[in-house]
This record gives structure tokens, sequence and C-alpha cells, in this order.
């Protein structure tokens, strides 16, 4: 008797180990597979939605913003023209400034009918294939788990069968349920359940609203012409190079694909148990990435190769055929001699070859929103950015930021060198530090090269700052121009004296008025530096001749100047060394 159950609790033992190194163990992994399945999902789910909103919504909009813009300049550039005309003064400068206008709105408008066929493609290939990939991918994941699953309850089953008849029936119960379970349709009932209704896909149209003040430009048509020519020339060898670039990653991927689908059929034959599926688990969601990869790649080449159609259609059309003149100046070629035309041709000649050179910049891609803004702001230093304050003390941007979303970019007091996005979300003031490493600026996404690129794309996009924090930038508080100054626009010049916070400077301006400057110590603490800049605040309230005149704040780097009217502060300081 003793000697039987001491063999039994040695079996027990064996068994209790073996399912402990073994099911459990491997249920572990399973469930951290799915909780990375799901994230993975989800990253992917919020990076193509966010995508569709920006080529169908986003670009179009700026690009609509600059097409109406144009127009107004080119009706401007031609009733200038005329009235030059009408009084026989400057005519040549007035044509000149009307050709570069409508060169410009018919590049911008070619660049609005590309945009237009990109985002059709683009919103087509979401609805009718990327979403769907996406869901069958998370589909297919979930049901390789349930296989895994399946596969370690099995094994689970075994190890913890006994032979008394009472555990026995319960292990028959146990054996015949996980022999039920079937991964292919044990989502059926959730899918049903859960389906979303069919999206109907919007009309991306050109907006026929744009060619209301313009007769000559046609809605979804590309504008060959004098001005436009070598333009197209120049964006459609962009497009090719993209376009190649695109199908050479994309045969990369798909050998990747195909490499990675053998590896695996390989790697489940040699399984000695079915619970060995779940060590394949994140394989498996290597290659459902891999092939989201590829399908976003065979979107860029649909849009791509549309586009190259569109270009190469209006460009052979017009194969050996002289660019026809935007705009006829009849009328003003009656008083202008063959000199004067010479040099306007090459006027014009030297306008375009400047827009030439800009099109061939090897970053202008069509599918980017920087190829189509006129001025981006993005381009602009951190500096000249209306939403940074500088090295502003942290109360003070508190005190600037009111309504919800409202926000702003400041150089850190504590730490110079560190910059800190300032927000007011759900009642509270939440201060962010923006990251650099790896020369790219980030909160915990994606990491750009700039500051400006980085507060653009989330403010653009409506990107959350930080999971935890769900905070979204609505409104950029500008900073106070009439009062900032930058460090160049002062020269320091003699010493005048020391204080508290640092040395008294004489200087002057760049228009060489000059100016007393108050420099504050960069290693002052940080109560004294906002002492300091809150005597810069003070005077702003004051338009006294007995209280000295303050001309601006330079705040943009360390160290902080304060810039006032040099006569008053020389005659304190007379006065002072006197007594």
């Amino acid at each position: 008797m003793m000697q039987q159950t001491e063999q039994l609790s040695k079996i027990m033992k064996t068994h209790a180990e073996d399912l402990n190194s073994g099911p459990l163990h491997r249920l572990t992994m399973m469930i951290k597979d799915k909780q990375q399945v799901k994230k993975s999902y989800v990253c992917v789910h919020q990076q193509i939605e966010a995508e569709m909103y920006k080529v169908t919504k986003t670009e179009l909009e700026k690009l609509k913003s600059s097409y109406r813009q144009l127009i107004k300049e080119v009706n401007s550039a031609k009733e200038k023209y005329k009235e030059a005309v009408a009084k026989g003064k400057e005519t040549v400068k007035a044509k000149d400034r009307c050709d570069k206008a409508t060169m410009k709105l018919h590049i911008l408008h070619n660049q609005y009918v590309l945009a237009l066929k990109g985002a059709q493609l683009h919103q087509h290939q979401y609805y009718d294939t990327t979403l769907p990939l996406l869901l069958d991918s998370l589909q297919k994941m979930e049901e390789e788990m349930i296989k895994a699953l399946k596969g370690i309850l099995d094994e689970y089953s075994q190890i913890t069968s006994l032979v008394t008849e009472e555990i026995a029936n319960v292990h028959k119960e146990i054996q015949t349920s996980v022999e039920q379970i079937d991964p292919n349709s044990e989502y059926n009932d959730f899918i049903d359940t859960h389906r979303s209704s069919e999206v109907v896909e919007q009309a991306i149209e050109f907006d026929m609203s744009l060619l209301e003040e313009n007769e000559n430009l046609q809605a979804n048509e590309i504008m060959w012409n004098n001005l436009t020519a070598e333009s197209l020339q120049v964006t459609l060898k962009t497009v090719i190079e993209e376009l190649i670039q695109t199908q050479q990653t994309l045969l990369s991927k798909e050998k990747l694909v195909l490499e990675l689908e053998k590896k695996l059929e390989e790697s489940s034959k040699t399984c000695e148990k079915t619970s060995d599926i779940v060590l394949l688990l994140s394989q498996k969601h290597a290659l459902e990435e891999l092939k989201q990869t590829v399908q976003q790649l065979r979107c860029s080449e649909a849009k791509f190769a549309a586009q190259k159609e569109l270009l190469e259609q209006k460009i052979q059309e017009n194969d050996g055929k002289e660019p026809p003149p935007v705009v006829n100046y009849e009328e003003d070629a009656r008083s202008v001699t063959s000199m004067d035309k010479k040099d306007k041709v090459s006027k014009l000649d030297t306008i375009r070859h400047s827009i030439a050179g800009i099109m061939r910049s090897p970053k202008s891609m069509l599918g980017s929103s920087s190829f189509f803004d006129v001025i981006s702001t993005t381009v602009k230093p951190l500096a000249e950015q209306d939403w940074y304050h500088g090295a502003i003390p942290r109360i003070e941007a508190q005190e600037l930021l009111k309504q919800q979303g409202d926000f702003l970019v400041r150089e850190s007091h504590g730490k110079p060198g560190e910059y800190v996005l300032s927000v007011f979300s759900d009642g509270q003031r939440r201060h962010f530090i923006i990251q650099y490493a790896d020369n790219q600026y980030r909160f915990e996404g994606t990491g750009f090269q700039t500051i400006p690129q980085l507060i653009d794309h989330h403010y653009t996009t409506k990107q959350i700052i930080t999971k935890k924090s769900g905070v979204i930038l609505l409104n950029p508080v500008f900073k106070d121009k009439k009062w900032a100054l930058h460090h160049e626009d002062v020269t320091l010049g003699e010493l005048l004296g020391k204080g508290n916070f640092g040395e008294v400077y004489k200087g002057t301006l760049k228009d060489k008025t000059p100016v007393a400057v108050k420099t504050c110590k960069e290693d002052l603490p940080q109560e004294l530096k906002i002492r300091f800049l809150s005597e810069a605040r003070i005077l702003k309230q004051y338009d006294h001749p007995n209280i000295v005149k303050l001309i601006g704040v330079c705040t943009q780097r360390q160290p902080i100047y304060i810039v006032m009217e040099l006569g008053y502060i020389v005659n304190a300081i007379l006065v002072f060394k006197e007594t």
C-alpha cells in the first residue's frame, strides 16, 4: 500500500512538472503573442487610416487652398497687365508677372489633377484590398492561435488524465470539448455579430468651384503649354523613378513572403506535438505583417502607374509639337521691339527653368504633401515657428494655454537645449519632453528630423501625443510678435554694468538703433530666471516718459535678452556710480 502510494506520488509529481514546463509555459507564450497581434493590428489600422485621411483629405485641401490663391494672383496680374498696356508703362514687367503667376497656377493645376488620381486609387485600394487584407490577416492569426490552443489543451488533457472512473469521465468530457474546437469556424459568430456594414466609397472628384474664376483650365486635364512642358517632363521622370523603385521593393518583399511561407511549411512538419504550433506563431505574425507591407507597396505602385499613364498620354499627344503659349499678348506686341521680345522670352525661360529645377529635386514625391505645398511651414527653422515661444518659464507657458487643445513649444529652463511641448487637455496643462535619439525627434511614435516636422505631423493628422495621455493638438498658441526679437537682431557692444541676473550691454539693432541689453546668466536658479522675465512682462504694460521703454525680448535660445531704450539705462547707471 505504502509502495503504491509512493509510486502514485512520484507519477503525480512528474505530471505536475510536465504540465508546468509544457502546456502552461506554452499557454503563457501564446498569451503574449496574442497581445502582440492585437497591438500590431491596432498600429497598422491607425497607420493606413491616417494615410487614407492624408491622401484623400489633407493633401487635397492644401492643394485647393493654394489653387484658389493662385487664381486670385493670376486674375490680379492680368488686371495689372491690362492697366499697364492702357497706360503704356512697365508692360514688360507686368507681362512677366502675369506669366509667372499663370505658370504657377498651371503647374499647381497639374499637381492637383495627379493628386486626385492618386487619391481615387488610394481610396479604392483601401476599401477594396488593404482594409480587407488587414482583417483577413487578423482573422487568420486568431485562427492560428486557436489551433495552437487546441494543441496545448490536448497535451494538457493527456498529462492530467488519470485512471479512476470519476476522473476518467471528467477527462473524457474535456477531450470531447477539445476535439470539437474548429479554428476555421471559431470566429464565425463573432464576425456575424460585429460585422460592419459595407462602406460606400466617396466620390473624389475635381472641385469645379476652383474653375469659376478661370476659364483656361480644364477639370481632370493635364495642362501642356509653354509654361508647363518642361516641368511635366521632369515630373514624369520623377514618377517613373518612384515607380521603378517601388516595383523593385515590391519584388524583394514578395520574394521574402515566399521564403517565409516555405520556412513555415518546413517547420510545421518538424513539430513533434500539436502544441508545438505555438512556437511558430511569431513567424506567422511576421508573415502577415510582410503581406500588409506588400499590399501597401502594390497600392503605391498602382498610384504611380496611373499618374505615369496620365503624364505619358499628355506628352505623347503633343510629341513633336511646339508648346502653345498660355496668354496671347498681341496688343502688347505692337509697341515692343524685337529686342524687347527677346528679353521677354529670356526672362520666361529663366522662370521656367527655375521651376523645373525645383521639380528635379530627388525628394519631390507625388505621394507626399511637401511636393504640393507652395510654401510649407515645416521648412522654417524652429525659431521662426509662430508656436515656438523660446525659453519662457513654465508658469508663463501655462498662463497662455486656456482652451482644450491649445499648445506651444518652448525651451526648458532647467535644461537648456531640451525642448518641451506644453498642451491644455481635459482641464489640465500637460508638459511633454520632446525626445531626441538617433537623429530623430519623437514622443513615443514616429520620429522626424526636425521639431517643426514632428509638431506638424501630430497637428495635421490629430495623432495622440502618447497613448497614456491621449492628448491631441488642436490650437497653436502664437507668440506675441510685437515684442519678439531674435538674438541675430541685436549686436552687443560695450559692457555698461553688472547686476544680479547678468551683464548689461550697450547694443544696436539692425536698423542702427542704439539700445540697452540686459542678459540673464544661464546658470541662474529657476526662480531667478522667472523673476528676470517677469520684469519684461511688467514693462510691456507701460508706456510712460518716466518709465524705461521696452523694445523687445529674445527668448529663442540662451542667454535670454531684455532689450530696452538706451538713454534711460545709461543715466540710471551713471547715477548709481556717482552715489
